[in-house]
């Protein structure tokens, strides 16, 4: 394989690969195969010319309008509030509007009754009247569903702050959470990272109660504003419903009668946490939602906007934001470089870009250098372990993940750096953290090892998502995949993985997607590892997954799976055909040896014939996921990269196709 480029290093002056030695056609594959070679060289141009000088790709992080909405809440919270924020943000929300008046949380799903409200109040914050036609349709649309009562805790949370609702009327979050030691029920590490995050300072927020002046009623936004919160009849007191319910009746209780002193040392043990986690960029956890909540939490404490934590911590939020074209600006919930770089090299890698090409040396050390060797939260579950992963962000040092650490060493083995003990040692170090966060059933979650009481789901509080951290069959397929490229596929560590996975798999033949949507994402991580891992191909796993693959192809070609195959069965494996759904079928299909199927053919002609000119792919639907239904997510790059992979693939083979028998193919490229 060799590749040309102008002479120049920077990334928007590389030119595409010239490919050669592709797998041999037959006869009929002739025309498939010559599509997918020029597709695939069109996409590495595209996505060479993407790359920041200093080695990295980030896409753009879409999620929906309560990312905005909650912004200029805290802004009008805080006082800061300036019209070019205000009116850009209000500009981005209204484009988001649908025509029945409401807004929805992706692309093409249903109404959703929080984003709707918050969206509402954002706009009436930036000046939009409350008989203006939008806003009629959407504060006749939300009395229709309930009114502000039917809205998630969230946010009520948020309307809470200008007394739009009452504070006795949410569920109680006390700060002496701080004091559980973490074998307690309930502690602090028993949520998942990024509720953990969130919850800290929320704690503080819960026992403060603030309320600031609201600058107008939200009276329209009420099916009786005389009797805003009806009352809601208690589970029965047998069923774990009833006995949280009757828990936070407790916990409101003691708010009244709680020691001043003690409620102040637990309050002050909170901001020490805070603190103590923000990254240096003035962040927290790499996260929009926890710095929000960390801002006004230690603002209530007494942090003056002048202090450098709080400074350093509204700066942060602005990086969070894209401003458009059309002056509009989106926040993003989330950065997502580590994981775009790491995909982006494996992806060019695979396409048939030389080991040593340029861009890839410049992504590799960009990723050495985001490589994190202290201690995090983690650590709280495993004390012995030494540090040595990687995060998803620019600054996250406190909660690196497993599946960034794997993709990152499987990105790492494909190139070929100059300093090669160098990366080594940096794949040693994220490949013995992997291990030992291993869990006690042999698989791996996204952040912590055995995340899984069955409490924290339980709080009332908890109604926002997802709030613990279990494994998970895609988390678990990239670390058994990085495992056997490591040499490491009869290790039985490995093993119990595998075993894992196995035994998650779907009456179908899918496994369920956590990362990503939904089981196209989950048997697309699975069925490349157990082959890695040394499963033939005609192992029954397999073929069932084949099997259910085949059966869930569009019409057209491609694959594609709506968000609400999370909770409803009819969507499963069901919707509009996407790039990144598509490719991901296809990875699957390709290590399981399906590559001269009839089936591939036509995903991989789907992805040729619907690649756009400058050699990247248009995909408004979401494939990712944060919370399964709850928060969901478009990451742009998805849509080059994966294609980018499946296509080289189909063009140049596996990369790995030799690891199972333990001399970790593609270490010698």
């Amino acid at each position: 394989m060799t590749a040309t480029t102008d002479g120049s290093t920077g990334a928007a002056n590389l030119r595409a690969v010239t490919f050669g030695d592709p797998i041999e056609p037959t006869t009929d594959t002739d025309d498939v195969l010559a599509a997918a070679r020029r597709a695939t060289g069109r996409s590495v141009e595209h996505l060479l010319g993407r790359q920041d000088e200093q080695g990295w790709w980030k896409g753009d992080l879409a999620t929906n309008v309560t990312m905005d909405a909650e912004d200029l809440l805290l802004r009008q919270f805080l006082g800061i509030q300036d019209p070019e924020t205000v009116q850009a943000a209000a500009r981005f929300i209204r484009g988001e509007q649908l025509g029945d008046g409401t807004w929805n949380t992706f692309h093409g799903g249903p109404p959703d009754i929080s984003a709707t409200i918050e969206a509402y109040v954002a706009l009436r914050l930036a000046g939009d009247l409350p008989d203006d036609p939008h806003m009629l349709r959407a504060a006749g649309w939300v009395r229709e569903q309930g009114g502000i009562a039917a809205s998630r805790v969230f946010t009520r949370i948020w309307l809470a702050l200008f007394g739009w609702w009452k504070w006795e009327d949410l569920p109680e979050l006390p700060p002496e959470l701080m004091f559980f030691p973490s074998w307690v029920p309930l502690n602090i590490y028993d949520f998942g990272c990024w509720a953990r995050q969130t919850i800290v300072p929320l704690t503080i927020v819960s026992a403060k109660r603030p309320v600031r002046p609201a600058p107008f009623a939200l009276d329209e936004l009420h099916t009786d504003p005389e009797h805003p919160a009806p009352p809601r009849p208690l589970a029965p007191a047998a069923s774990w419903d009833g006995v949280f319910q009757r828990l936070d009746k407790a916990l409101h209780v003691y708010h009244k009668v709680a020691p001043r002193r003690l409620r102040r040392i637990a309050m002050n043990a909170a901001a020490r946490w805070i603190i103590e986690r923000q990254e240096n960029d003035g962040c927290w956890g790499g996260i929009q939602p926890p710095a929000v909540y960390s801002v006004i939490a230690l603002h209530l404490l007494g942090y003056d906007l002048e202090h450098p934590v709080m400074r350093a911590g509204i700066a942060s939020l602005d990086r969070f934001t894209v401003w458009r074209e059309d002056g509009s600006r989106m926040v993003e919930a989330c950065q997502s470089p580590v994981w775009d770089t790491c995909l982006a090299t494996i992806a060019l890698a695979d396409a048939g870009v030389p080991p040593d090409h340029p861009a890839l040396v410049r992504a590799a050390d960009w990723m050495l250098g985001e490589e994190i060797v202290r201690p995090g939260d983690w650590s709280v579950r495993r004390p012995q372990l030494a540090p040595g992963g990687w995060a998803f962000e620019f600054h996250n040092d406190n909660y690196p993940d497993i599946d960034d650490t794997a993709e990152v060493v499987l990105a790492l083995r494909r190139v070929r750096h100059p300093d090669q003990p160098l990366v080594d040692a940096a794949i040693e170090r994220g490949v013995r953290w992997n291990l030992g966060m291993q869990s006690r059933d042999g698989a791996w979650g996204a952040f912590d090892a055995d995340n899984t009481s069955p409490f924290p789901n339980r709080l009332p509080f908890c109604d926002f998502g997802e709030v613990i951290d279990p494994p998970s069959a895609d988390v678990t397929g990239h670390v058994v995949e990085m495992l056997a490229v490591e040499g490491l596929a009869t290790d039985p560590r490995t093993r119990r993985g595998i075993q894992w996975l196995l035994d998650e798999q779907e009456e179908s033949g899918a496994w369920f997607g956590r990362w990503g949507v939904n089981y196209i994402y989950g048997t697309g991580s699975v069925v490349p590892a157990l082959i890695t891992a040394g499963l033939p191909a005609s192992h029954s796993s397999v073929r069932r997954a084949v099997n259910w693959l085949e059966s869930v192809q569009n019409d057209d070609g491609g694959w594609g799976e709506d968000l609400r195959s999370y909770h409803e069965e009819k969507w499963i494996g069901h919707g509009a055909s996407t790039a990144s759904q598509t490719a991901w079928a296809l990875l699957a299909l390709l290590a399981a040896g399906e590559r001269e199927s009839r089936v591939v053919e036509r995903g991989v002609t789907w992805l040729a014939e619907t690649q756009q000119a400058d050699g990247s792919w248009d995909e408004p639907y979401f494939t990712g996921t944060g919370f399964p239904w709850d928060f969901s997510i478009n990451y742009h790059l998805y849509r080059q990269v994966f294609p980018l992979t499946a296509l080289g693939r189909y063009v140049h083979g596996e990369p790995f196709a030799a690891a199972a028998t333990g001399t970790a193919a593609g270490r010698e490229a």
